[in-house]
């Protein structure tokens, strides 16, 4: 090492500078390694979030899935029914385990056996004598009492009862019969009829039959029960109905108002069992004669297996005049060539089995207009069908007297497209609606599962809160960024921004209890707002253009927006103060009045004017605050540019900073509309939650979110209502995944085309 003192500064100075380097080459490494390690992070980020959208598009799937499952039957046994052959089976039933069955005969005799060998167990002997059943009719299907009428003509009413017992730590069903009317049989006719049908509550009885010749006979019987249980049956003398053809077959609804008589030439006749001497309401005729009969679950319809192999549904139905018609609801394709041969509707739902003189049965569902499942069960042609409470066990019977067992996995027969997005003429309605109503108060309740209602809903609440929400969002973030000074904007932006953090569930508290009784109050004041304060804003800023520049020179620029906050108040006041004498003098009475008596436009408390409002406020600050990101963010040398060739500030703002700007302000509108469709607490607190397919601003709605968050809780795990509503919220994720994507290829040709300004 040299001592010479410029060596030594020479050498000073390569070390500097070599240290230098070395630090700088650390300081790009560290660079480097944090930002490969951001990249990858957000990578992961990114790949986690599209990841857990993956999940939960796949976990609704599978919660979907099994409604396009379908049905499957198997076989489960086959064995000779105990009776013996001189013994005609008139009725077969099983518990709701499907583990023992019971055949009823001619002779009274009720045999309980094992359904899966079945061995004979036990047999009891209805108090019927040396008569023979002749017919028997199923008075009421979920109580399980029955109507036999026997050869003598005297009708005996039955209850076969399923009492539930633990035998060696195991659930066993134990079937018994009762009488609710006692063992003695109620007379009806002289002699056994050709038909015969019966329908009984606690409070009457009544009964109809057709003799050989084809005439129509009804009986009623009143019943008083006494305190202490005793019951007592006052009879009514018989009447003969007078019907326009030979009846060979009859039916009484489960309310005991209406009679079906039935040719089976394929004529039919409706009368209404309310008047003492039952009145001819209509008359039809099926498209083809008639080969066998039946009534649904809810004992309305009736279900007619046509010659040509068609099942058409019938029941009663108001028409536009208030007189009923006897409709023919739907005609669903079940059989070709075969011929049909027995019906077995299942208990509650409206699901039914139909067989078939080749052997074939066709599982169907009347509501879905749906074949559920068809196949050759049987060798030879099937004499009757019948089901087990639950519908997971159907009894087979051939023509040869022999039994089969069948499983049956039949879960959401309910399902079909044209159930949940078409027009269905349900039970009772006037005409084909869409309409949903999952439960009720009765089991043999019909289930009305249209999504169509719950979308409008949807749609409907995003549109008003949409219309509400754009022009004061968009406008004001316009405002706020191009024209509002520095000062203003950094208080207003955050203070806008802030709303956004409102709990969704106080506006809709606000929205259900104060907001929508307001509207009701002051509808007028709340029009008058709309209207006049557009308009009082322009002309606020034209006076103020005519203002003393001494006055003007007051304000500083850009401030001007605080002068209107006293005269948006004073005029919201002043539409509030003079509407309530403005509406008793040009309505005379209330605003709502006059829209109904004039317009027939009803108004609900809950409507959809106040989601509209209160919707709109919380997706303000949204489109608010990318809306004035986005115009904010226009390079100021293109406004300045713009500027300094002459243009105004509006002609600026038009031609530069919008066009340029357009592509966030399309997102921010997206997003908003992603948040209106997917809100719940707001809409589920200022709705009255009514699935009505109505536009209207003054009518309530129910979105597919608020819905779910309603009914979710309450439904059978597994079931088709868990499932529907699980598939309300795949239609929802599908329909805010394809709106974000058109948003965003919109978004991206926007900025392509505005790309060159």
């Amino acid at each position: 090492m040299s001592d010479h003192p410029a060596t030594a500064d020479a050498d000073t100075r390569d070390r500097h500078a070599r240290s230098i380097v070395g630090g700088q080459s650390r300081a790009m490494r560290g660079r480097y390694l944090r930002d490969g390690l951001a990249r990858y992070v957000v990578l992961a980020g990114g790949l986690g979030v599209i990841a857990a959208l993956l999940l939960i598009f796949v976990y609704l799937v599978s919660e979907v899935a099994p409604l396009f499952g379908g049905a499957e039957v198997h076989r489960r046994q086959a064995f000779a029914l105990p009776a013996p052959a001189d013994e005609r089976t008139v009725h077969l039933a099983s518990d709701i385990l499907a583990t023992k069955g019971m055949q009823l005969t001619d002779a009274g005799t009720a045999y309980l056996y094992d359904l899966d060998s079945g061995v004979e167990q036990s047999r009891s002997q209805l108090p019927v004598g040396e008569r023979r059943i002749t017919h028997f009719f199923e008075a009421s299907r979920p109580d399980y009492q029955y109507g036999l009428q026997l050869d003598d003509g005297s009708v005996l009413v039955a209850k076969l009862v399923f009492k539930e017992s633990f035998e060696s730590g195991s659930r066993v069903m134990v079937p018994s019969i009762e009488y609710p009317f006692g063992e003695a049989s109620l007379d009806f006719t002289d002699g056994a009829s050709a038909w015969f049908a019966l329908r009984a509550d606690r409070d009457r009885v009544v009964m109809a039959a057709a003799d050989e010749a084809g005439v129509v006979t009804v009986k009623r019987f009143q019943v008083q029960t006494s305190l202490f249980g005793d019951s007592t049956i006052e009879a009514r003398e018989p009447v003969t109905v007078v019907t326009p053809f030979t009846a060979d077959r009859v039916y009484i609804d489960s309310r005991m108002m209406w009679l079906y008589v039935i040719n089976d030439d394929g004529r039919m006749a409706l009368f209404n069992l309310r008047d003492e001497q039952p009145t001819l309401v209509d008359e039809v005729r099926t498209d083809a004669p008639i080969r066998q009969t039946d009534m649904l679950g809810g004992a309305l319809s009736l279900i007619v297996g046509q010659a040509d192999g068609r099942v058409s549904q019938w029941f009663p139905a108001r028409r536009d005049d208030g007189t009923v018609q006897f409709a023919q609801v739907r005609a669903l394709e079940v059989f070709g060539d075969p011929q049909i041969t027995a019906f077995g509707p299942e208990l509650y739902r409206r699901s039914f089995a139909v067989g078939a003189d080749d052997g074939s049965v066709a599982l169907m569902h009347a509501t879905a207009q749906r074949k559920v499942w068809q196949g050759r069960l049987l060798d030879e042609p099937v004499a009757g069908l019948y089901f087990n409470p639950r519908s997971q066990y159907l009894a087979v019977v051939g023509e040869s007297g022999r039994a089969y067992g069948y499983s049956v996995e039949n879960e959401h027969p309910e399902f079909s497209f044209s159930a949940l997005w078409q027009r269905v003429w349900y039970e009772g309605y006037e005409q084909a609606e869409f309409v949903w109503q999952s439960s009720a108060a009765v089991n043999e309740f019909e289930p009305k599962f249209s999504l169509s209602p719950l979308a409008f809903g949807t749609l409907k609440a995003a549109f008003y809160a949409m219309l509400f929400a754009i022009p004061l969002a968009i406008l004001g973030a316009i405002f706020t960024a191009n024209f509002m000074s520095s000062q203003m904007r950094q208080a207003v932006k955050p203070t806008i921004e802030l709303m956004e953090a409102l709990p969704t569930v106080i506006l809709g508290f606000l929205a259900g209890l104060w907001l929508a009784p307001f509207v009701e109050t002051n509808l007028l004041g709340v029009f008058m707002v709309l209207l006049l304060l557009p308009v009082s804003i322009p002309i606020f800023g034209y006076l103020w253009l005519k203002m003393p520049a001494v006055i003007k020179r007051r304000v500083p620029p850009g401030w001007e927006a605080a002068l209107m906050i006293p005269v948006v108040g004073g005029v919201v006041w002043l539409c509030f103060i003079v509407a309530l004498p403005l509406e008793a003098w040009m309505f005379t009475g209330t605003l709502q009045q006059w829209l109904d008596h004039h317009f027939g436009i009803g108004y609900d408390q809950r409507n959809a004017l106040v989601v509209g409002i209160a919707m709109g406020v919380a997706v303000i600050p949204t489109i608010y605050s990318i809306t004035e990101d986005a115009v904010f963010s226009v390079p100021k040398q293109l406004t300045l540019g713009s500027l300094a060739l002459g243009a105004t500030p509006w002609q600026t703002l038009v031609g530069v900073v919008l066009p340029t700007a357009s592509p966030g302000i399309f997102s921010a509108v997206m997003i908003g509309v992603g948040r209106a469709v997917g809100e719940t607490m707001i809409v589920l607190m200022a709705t009255g939650n009514t699935a009505v397919m109505d536009f209207s601003m003054f009518e309530g709605l129910r979105t597919m979110s608020a819905n779910i968050a309603v009914e979710l809780p309450e439904s059978e795990v597994g079931g088709t209502h868990y499932r529907l509503l699980f598939l309300a919220g795949l239609v929802l994720f599908l329909f805010t995944f394809f709106f974000n994507t058109l948003a965003e290829v919109v978004r991206q040709r926007l900025r392509q085309k505005y790309a060159s300004i």
